[in-house]
Parts: structure tokens; sequence; C-alpha cells
């Protein structure tokens, strides 16, 4: 080991002491970037959240992009310009959303227009459940009005919104506006994806670090296609069940029935539990007997317990394996940032992050903290090695 030569009236220094000064230092930046890294995760969330106008948009068209790279590298190989195949890719994209769209838009037209005729169905069926919800609340109110000295039967008025027309009013507007700005970029970054590919791959300065990116690029783009395109089809196919069930229970809307447990059911966790609820809300207006209604639920809980613990596992295997932790704390974390379709997309950006970590090291705060003292994996196996 060759040491570094002195300065004039320095004495030189100790290999050992040389050694420890080049520890502090590399702890010394790990810790700037630890803290630096720490202040930009806490603030990320607020930022997503504040800007949702914009990031929402850009990140779904960014995970559909990605969902949609093995389309259109099949269209690409079939001799088709980049340009035309992203179009194509594109337009198959949206007359399968329309399609899922259209299944539960046009028939919720009809079905909202029986609703006050049902009405008084649903209250019939619940009323002994609502009388003794209503028995509980009179008596509560009365203890602490007793206990605050008041007199009972106040009441406090909220307004609500004038109709459901002035809330589309309001927020239609922004709405094309984001559908639209993401159309553009979904054509614009799969048009572009295969040159884009090979300019990052190219400008790397190594062979292995563009033999590096060419891997983690093509693993990102299978395990998200593969993950989306997998539960697409098995969410379609228990959509179409429960729909066929329904139709043959005489439930109103049976098509309606199934777009909405299709949809819900790339919820992981909490898309299931809203699918039987409305469920259960749909049978109450649908049948007289309340046994009948809950027949829709419950058929749909039997079908959901099969597909999430036979189907899915079988078709998805060990491709894309995801910690339960991890799918709870994404799919919180982004339905919190951006509502309900934070949380459609939580997963494929769990699948997308989990993807990148892996390939560029995961951080190790204890590492940092009580070892080596740096925040990646990244060299102990080439020290091992070595």
């Amino acid at each position: 080991m060759t040491t570094n030569p002195a300065r004039p009236g320095e004495s030189p220094l100790h290999p050992d002491d040389q050694h420890t000064l080049e520890v502090k230092r590399v702890r010394l930046l790990a810790a700037l970037a630890l803290f630096g890294g720490t202040g930009l995760i806490l603030a990320l969330p607020f930022a997503l959240r504040a800007g949702a106008e914009f990031f929402l948009p850009v990140t779904a068209a960014m995970v559909i992009a990605i969902a949609l790279v093995p389309l259109l590298q099949w269209f690409e190989r079939r001799g088709l310009p980049s340009w035309l195949a992203a179009l194509i890719s594109l337009v198959l994209f949206l007359a399968f959303a329309t399609f899922v769209v259209a299944s539960i838009v046009l028939p919720a037209i009809d079905w909202f227009a029986l609703l006050p005729d049902r009405i008084d169905r649903v209250r019939s069926a619940l009323a002994p459940i609502l009388e003794f919800y209503a028995t509980i609340d009179t008596f509560i109110e009365n203890v602490f009005v007793q206990l605050a000295g008041g007199s009972p039967g106040q009441t406090v008025t909220i307004e609500t919104p004038n109709s459901l027309l002035d809330l589309f009013a309001t927020s239609a507007p922004f709405a094309v506006i984001q559908f639209f700005f993401a159309t553009l970029l979904v054509f614009f970054l799969l048009a572009g994806w295969t040159a884009m590919r090979e300019r990052t791959i190219v400008s790397r300065g190594s062979f292995e670090g563009a033999l590096t990116t060419a891997r983690v690029i093509q693993q990102v783009v299978e395990a998200t296609s593969t993950y989306l395109g997998t539960i697409s089809l098995v969410n379609l196919t228990l959509g179409a069940i429960t729909a066929g069930v329904l139709w043959a229970l005489n439930m109103d809307s049976p098509v309606m029935w199934g777009g909405i447990v299709a949809v819900l059911n790339f919820i992981p966790y909490l898309g299931p539990i809203a699918s039987a609820l409305l469920l259960g809300l749909g049978g109450l207006m649908s049948f007289v007997d309340p046994w009948a209604a809950l027949l829709p639920p419950l058929i749909f809980i039997g079908l959901h317990t099969v597909e999430a613990n036979l189907i899915t596992p079988l078709l998805v295997g060990k491709r894309v394996s995801v910690s339960p932790l991890l799918i709870l704390l994404s799919l919180s974390f982004w339905a919190w940032v951006w509502g309900t379709t934070g949380a459609l997309l939580a997963i494929p950006l769990l699948i997308i992050i989990k993807t990148v970590f892996a390939a560029a090291g995961t951080p190790d705060i204890a590492g940092f903290l009580f070892e080596e003292g740096t925040l990646t994996h990244a060299g102990e196996d080439e020290e091992k090695d070595d």
C-alpha cells in the first residue's frame, strides 16, 4: 500500500491513521447522503400530493407506457415504424379502457334512474337495523345533552352540494385536460421508447454499466407488463363470472356489477371488501328478501377466495413476488397521496421501484449505523471475492 507524501513540516501518516481518515471520510459522505435522502423522502409525498394535477397523469402515463412496451415491440418486430406501433398500441389500450368504462357507466345510468323507487325497498329491508341504531343514537345523544346541561333535539345543518351536475361541471374540465395530457404522454413515451432505450444504454461509460442498464430496463418492463397483463386477465374473468352469476340470480345490471368487481379487484385487500359491500347494497335494492340480498356478496366472496388463493398465485407465481407488508404500505401511501387512482397505481409503482432497487442496491441503514458506514449492499460481494 502506498502512502501519500507528507507536506513540508508534517510527518507522514501511518497507514492505520490513513485508513481511519478514509473511513471517516466515507462515513461523512454517507451521512450527508443519508440526511439529504431522508429530507427528500419526507418532502416528496407532500410535493406529490400538492402537485397531483401534474404528477398523477405523468405517473399514470409512465406506468401505462411501460405496460404497453411488449405490445409496442411486437409491432416493431413486424416492420412497423415506432410512431405507428405506438399509435396502434395506444388505440388498442383506449378501446379496452373504453369498453371497461362503458360496461360500468351505461348500465349505471339506468340503475340510478331506479334509485328513487328502490330506496323504500332498502329501507324496509334494513328497518330492524335502522331502528336499533336510531334507539342507540337517541340514548347516547340524551346522555351527552344531560351531561352538558343543554336540551335534547338540537341539530346542526350541514350544507351539501346542490347537485351532482354542479360537481361534474366543476371537475370535468380538469379531468378532460389530465386525460388528454396523459394520452399524449403515453404516445410520445411509446414512440420514443426504442431510441431512448438505445441512447441510455450506449451512453454508459463501460460495457458492464451498459449491460446492467439494459438488464434493469428489461426487468422493469417484464415485471410490470407481466403483473398488469395477468391481473387484468384474472380480473376480467372474475368480473365476467360474477356478472354471469348475478344474471342467473335476476339481479339488475349484472354487467355493471361485473365491471365494478373487475376494476376494484386491481386494489388489493380494500378493493374486494368494497366490492362485497357494494354488492350487498345492490342486493338489497334488487331483492325483497334480505336473505336473498346476501347471495351476491357471499357468492363474490367465494369466487374471490378461489381467485386470490389459487388462480392468481398459479398464474403470477414467483415471477412477480411482493411482500404483503410492502403491498399494504404502498397501498396506504399512494391512496393517501392520490386517492383511488393512487391505490390503482400502488402495486405497479411498487414493482417498478422494487426492481430498480434490486439492481442498484437496497439501502442498508443498519450497515451505515453499525458496520461499514455505507448506505447500500453494493460492493460487498466484490470484497468477498477479492
